[in-house]
């Protein structure tokens, strides 16, 4: 049976940090730098009203540059950045790839080995077109053809219950968790923080870790020949003890 593989798009698939640092710079200046920083996921921050009224006819503080090195942004011009670049006509398109070429390995894999492939995003609405086209033409646009996405709300692990989901691969503990709680899927986690910041308890809960998309499609590459079933040659041969 084919597996049933769903696949996180922001931070696994594309850069959405590198798409927020090129509208942090227009917005507040080339002193700012979000690298290094916890980028909270966009329905913490994008949804919350800002009492200076429409960040569009605000005039945004520079970032401050201490000793030579970039700034950080506050929560508050968090907020404010991420309602800036919802206003960004088709924002979800103009990402890059975090791995450039994985989303058309992904696609040849998916082909070879006949897997199921569905794409999960909590991807608010932005300018342009709705969060699910701009994912589509994006996953189209680097390599992978007709692809299915779902754009939810709430725990991935249920939803992978739902649909008897056989693996979800995503970049973020928190969703990880709610695989292995709420479904039987395994869950892979993409983990591109520093190894110093592994989290140790990650395999003990049952999450499987790894340090890039690359590395995730290898490892289900290998469980899926691993799993492949035997064909009526190795049938007879168990079968008769050989």
């Amino acid at each position: 049976m084919a597996l049933r593989i769903a696949c996180d798009l922001d931070g696994t698939l594309a850069d959405m940090e590198a798409a927020l640092q090129r509208e942090a710079e227009r917005l507040f200046g080339p002193g700012v730098s979000l690298r290094g920083v916890k980028i909270p996921a966009v329905e913490e921050s994008a949804g919350i009203e800002d009492p200076a009224g429409d960040p569009a006819r605000v005039q945004s503080a520079p970032a401050t540059v201490t000793n030579g090195e970039r700034a950080g942004l506050t929560s508050k011009q968090m907020r404010r950045l991420w309602r800036h670049a919802l206003r960004v006509e088709d924002f979800w398109h103009t990402l890059s790839e975090t791995e450039p070429g994985s989303v058309a390995r992904l696609a040849a894999l998916a082909s070879k080995h006949r897997w199921d492939v569905l794409f999960l995003t909590q991807r608010p609405g932005s300018a342009g077109r709705t969060a699910q086209l701009q994912s589509q033409r994006w996953l189209e646009a680097h390599g992978f053809g007709l692809p299915s996405v779902y754009v939810m709300t709430g725990s991935r692990g249920r939803v992978a219950d739902a649909l008897a989901l056989d693996v979800v691969i995503d970049d973020r503990l928190e969703n990880c968790l709610d695989v292995v709680t709420d479904s039987r899927a395994r869950a892979i986690l993409v983990w591109r923080d520093t190894r110093a910041a592994l989290p140790a308890n990650a395999a003990r809960l049952g999450i499987e870790l790894v340090f890039s998309m690359t590395e995730a499609l290898t490892l289900l590459e290998k469980t899926t020949r691993t799993d492949k079933p035997a064909g009526i040659v190795d049938r007879l041969r168990a079968a008769i003890g050989l």
